[in-house]
């Protein structure tokens, strides 16, 4: 449990400068570094054909997300069906069947990195230099670009934001004047479409904008802002520390050794090396998981000693609890930040001590059948702590083989991958908490008789809807592919016919839908229909998840906003987060539970039993 509050201490103190950095970075806003990224950024400008000032309506952005996911998807996708023609493939790592190179180039693109495949054996250095670790650096920030345009959208677009600024800045010099407002300070270039209106209490010219027109920020400036000035700085240095914690960063093969025991009949073994510490700091860092290894961080050349495994463990949560303190200064709503921060800690608490209990200290925690794949040297509470954080943040990387964990545990791992915005994957999982938020906001004005309103605009049926749609998707998709591979067992290749393979099944889907990438590993995954129906699930678990709330917001920004008043819903309380976490549990928990009955509550019962 120590190690526990460590880490959830030094993931706030890190969080909180870093989210006041990325808020500025994301808002264009000058800064002392330009000097030393600008002459980085400018080129990539330029070869993508782009000004950095010019704003996209929220179809222009999700269009430029969807272009650039298919661009770089379908390079790296040719990249792995031919990487043993190609340079920097010491170990002759063969070429990837089609399938299998569709199935791991989705699961990246979709910065899920689940793997059917070990890395050291079937992936190039190139492969995974240039495809994996690419994939891996591009796609979080890819996530969070998504995630700002929606909170752009939902306050009013980004011109809205700009002259708010303005009108603050001039209001206090007292120097404000009708047609005027900003006229002196920098602001972004508008969208080609929008129309002019009067503010009546004001007299000042505004831009209003249609729901389809209001500026949420240009994407291609976001993705490069947020890469270049953020997550690769970041990542080189968490490469340095683990570096010197001894996790290899070299390009040469790895060293053959004779085994001790010459009666296993191996005359000798090639020991994998390669550039494992830049992709082990960037598949924390950007809850990407998905290891050099395939046993993944449970290999000591992966995490080799205690404060390695307290690095990594760190870097599991560190972006996406940075990411809840940009939300203040970037909305100018820092109640907001408290707001997400007070939710997601009580869930994270509550799953991490449920975790902790169930593999150290529960009535299964002896069992011998549960110690097959475990990391004996971090001990129990470690191996919980990452198994908990690593599916509340949607990262999906492991120290312990989680289909050896306690079924409780494999529970609350479950538990936390539905659920999906417990700190969450980069911009995703902020993107569903703001779902389930804007959800709690209209479940919340029909309880109390009020008209649903958030920050002063009204969630009517239109908004809804695309909402029931995404909060239907999930059951639908999971419960439906759940059913027919244990229906057609000839083809899923489980190794447990009991309680436990249901929730092997179960596991895997979930993890795919929910861009995680974990997974009990009793299945025999590389297979046509393993790689085909996870190709699927990851698909739809991760653009109508980020793309549905962007056109929310979008909805919302076109309305005339209403003064807030002492009648308006007030959301940043206490009893609306208790309100908004009860909603969250009826929505995910109590729809699953079900299969959680079925798996791994059955399981735990029969060992019990036993």
């Amino acid at each position: 449990m120590i190690e526990a509050f460590l880490v959830l201490a030094l993931a706030v103190a890190l969080a909180w400068p870093l989210g006041r950095y990325l808020a500025a970075v994301m808002r264009g806003a000058p800064m002392p570094v330009d000097i030393l990224f600008g002459w980085i950024e400018r080129p990539i400008y330029r070869l993508l054909g782009t000004d950095p000032r010019r704003g996209m309506s929220w179809r222009g952005y999700a269009g430029a997300f969807l272009l650039s996911n298919l661009v770089v998807g379908l390079l790296v996708w040719l990249l792995l069906m031919t990487q043993a023609w190609l340079p920097l493939n010491p170990n002759a790592a063969p070429n990837m069947r089609w399938d299998l190179a569709l199935h791991t180039m989705v699961s990246f693109v979709t910065n899920t990195n689940q793997q059917h495949y070990s890395g050291q054996a079937q992936l190039s250095y190139l492969s995974h230099m240039a495809g994996i670790v690419g994939l891996q650096v591009a796609t979080p920030m890819m996530g969070l670009a998504m995630v700002v345009a929606t909170l752009r959208a939902l306050f009013g677009g980004r011109t809205v934001a700009h002259q708010a600024d303005a009108l603050s800045a001039s209001a206090a010099a007292g120097s404000v004047r009708p047609g005027r407002a900003g006229s002196d300070l920098p602001k972004p270039l508008p969208p080609r479409h929008g129309r002019q209106a009067i503010n009546e209490e004001s007299g000042l010219e505004v831009h209003r904008q249609t729901s389809s027109h209001a500026d949420v920020g240009n994407y291609w400036a976001d993705v490069t802002r947020a890469g270049v000035r953020f997550m690769l700085p970041l990542a080189l240095i968490w490469a340095l520390l683990l570096n010197s914690q001894g996790v290899p960063a070299t390009l040469q093969g790895g060293p053959v050794a004779v085994p001790i025991d010459a009666s296993a009949g191996i005359a000798e073994q090639k020991i994998p090396l390669g550039p494992v510490a830049p992709m082990v700091a960037i598949k924390q860092l950007g809850t990407n998981g998905g290891g050099w290894y395939g046993p993944n961080s449970s290999v000591p050349l992966e995490n080799p000693t205690p404060f390695s495994n307290l690095l990594e463990t760190l870097a599991l949560v560190l972006v996406p609890m940075a990411l809840i303190f940009m939300i203040g200064p970037l909305t100018g709503r820092r109640k907001l930040s408290a707001l997400v921060f007070g939710s997601m800690l009580l869930m994270s608490m509550a799953s991490s001590g449920l975790a902790i209990w169930s593999e150290g200290h529960s009535a299964t925690a002896t069992d011998p059948a549960l110690m097959e794949g475990k990391e004996v040297r971090f001990g129990a509470d470690a191996s919980a702590l990452w198994a908990s954080l690593t599916t509340q943040t949607s990262n999906g990387s492991v120290n312990a083989m989680h289909d050896s964990l306690a079924p409780l545990t494999g529970a609350v791992a479950i538990t936390d991958m539905l659920i999906n915005a417990i700190w969450g994957g980069i911009g995703s999982g902020l993107q569903q908490f703001i779902v389930y938020l804007l959800l709690g906001v209209f479940l919340a004005g029909l309880m109390t008789g009020r008209t649903p309103e958030l920050f002063g605009r009204k969630i009517e049926a239109p908004e809804v809807r695309l909402l029931a749609l995404l909060v239907l998707l999930q059951p639908l998709v999971l419960l439906g592919f759940t059913a027919l591979a244990l229906a057609l067992p000839q083809f899923t290749g489980n190794s447990n016919p009991g309680f436990h393979g249901i929730s092997q099944v179960f596991y895997e889907y979930t993890s795919a839908f929910a861009n995680n990438g974990s997974g009990f590993e009793g299945l025999g995954d590389n297979s046509y229909w393993w790689n085909l129906t996870c190709v699927l699930l990851l698909v739809l678990g991760r653009y109508p998840a980020l793309i549905l709330p962007l056109m929310v917001a979008a909805s919302l920004a076109g309305k005339r906003r209403s003064p807030e008043s002492v009648g308006s819903l007030q959301i940043e309380t206490p009893t609306f987060a208790l309100t908004l976490v009860a909603v969250i549990v009826v929505l995910t928990v109590l729809q699953f539970m079900p299969a959680l009955v079925l798996g791994p509550v059955a399981e735990h019962l029969s060992l019990i039993a036993h």
